[in-house]
């Protein structure tokens, strides 16, 4: 085994511009590696960097009007960074970027992976909600990305695992709503104009005060493309979301267990939709099932380490739960980059930094707020 180094712990506080410019001063070496990491895939795609910071500031109206905060922090973490505006946009619509350049060629775009599981507290041993997922995707992101704690005066404070420069992507919040985000894909992905970037819509669910809210911003706003989002609440309720660009399919925790990978699962969902993204994520259908088969039986006795050891199964290695580093089709070396374990109701989220090869957890918190719980619950 490995030791890679924790995965840096950035406290942000202030306004939006305060906030984003403590995130990139701080995080200054990972964003600039990360972003040369990402415009290097756009210019494999035709496009240069001039063409990208075109494309940067043609999705400033759309960011701004979903919230012009996040423009604000965008431009804070760019100047705290001394990198480029448009550098900062890339870490927060790579996907959609770098799928838009793909498309104009007519290749295909290689998704995260991910498996995610959640346990309501009627299945856990000690009565808590247990979230938490792997996270598949670029090998270097091991060295690119973050934990922000965020002190918000106009709502729940925020602890989220993200890259850096991004604005959220996993995490929890002082309310005790907490999020994973799996990739999913369909034939309908970036034909229906454009949509709000997922990290944005990621954001604005972990500020939610009330479960309710977080579940509108899923539900209604317009994606360019597929994902998956599962949002739980500390008091017991969690649901996953199957989103396509322009609809929406909800999934509810089989006996208090819940569990999602990169494929389609909702009736609902496959009968309307075309599952295009199994061809490149094929092994998709067992890490769901093997997962799920590690956890079901321990019903009512969940820990976060029977989490912890389901989500280290290695069967079927490198296409497996818990990934080694491997080339993919395109020649990217690809990783479980990230194991996340939390427990939304103490602020308590557990990161470890490319698990197939290393065991090293750091344990991140944040403190909870149990007025808002309760309120937020009721």
């Amino acid at each position: 085994m490995t030791d890679y180094a924790p995965f840096p712990l950035i406290d942000l506080s202030g306004g939006p511009r305060e906030r984003g410019r403590i995130h990139g001063k701080a995080a200054a070496d990972r964003l600039k590696r990360g972003a040369k990491m990402y415009a290097e895939s756009l210019l494999k795609s035709g496009v240069d960097w001039k063409e990208l910071e075109r494309r940067a500031e043609a999705m400033v109206p759309l960011i701004d009007k979903f919230d012009p905060a996040y423009v604000e922090e965008m431009r804070g973490i760019a100047e705290g960074a001394n990198e480029p505006f448009a550098a900062v946009v890339l870490m927060n619509a790579r996907t959609e970027m770098v799928v838009a350049a793909r498309k104009q060629q007519a290749a295909k775009h290689f998704p995260d992976g991910c498996t995610a599981a959640l346990a309501l507290p009627e299945a856990s041993a000690d009565g808590v909600l247990l979230h938490g997922q792997n996270w598949d995707w670029r090998a270097e992101c091991a060295e690119t990305s973050v934990v922000l704690r965020i002190r918000r005066d106009d709502g729940p404070d925020i602890l989220t695992f993200t890259e850096a420069g991004g604005l959220a992507r996993s995490g929890l919040n002082s309310a005790g709503i907490g999020l994973t985000a799996n990739a999913l894909e369909c034939d309908r992905d970036y034909q229906r104009g454009p949509g709000v970037p997922l990290p944005f819509i990621r954001r604005k669910v972990l500020e939610a005060a009330h479960l309710a809210n977080a579940v509108q911003t899923i539900v209604s706003t317009p994606k360019p493309g597929s994902n998956h989002m599962a949002v739980s609440h500390c008091d017991g309720e969690a649901f996953g979301f199957e989103c396509a660009p322009d609809e929406t399919f909800w999934i509810a925790p089989d006996r208090g267990l819940y569990v999602h990978a990169n494929h389609w699962i909702a009736d609902s969902a496959r009968a309307k939709v075309k599952d295009t993204g199994l061809a490149e994520t094929p092994d998709s259908i067992y890490r769901d099932k093997r997962v799920r088969d590690q956890l079901s039986p321990k019903r009512g006795k969940l820990t976060l380490e029977d989490f912890r050891q389901a989500f280290f199964d290695d069967w079927g290695t490198p296409h497996s739960v818990c990934r080694p580093p491997r080339m993919n089709t395109r020649g990217v070396m690809t990783a479980t980059t990230a194991m996340i374990l939390m427990r939304p109701a103490e602020g308590h989220l557990e990161a470890c930094p490319m698990p197939a090869l290393n065991r090293q957890f750091t344990t991140y918190t944040l403190t909870p707020d149990r007025t808002a719980q309760k309120q937020a619950a009721e």
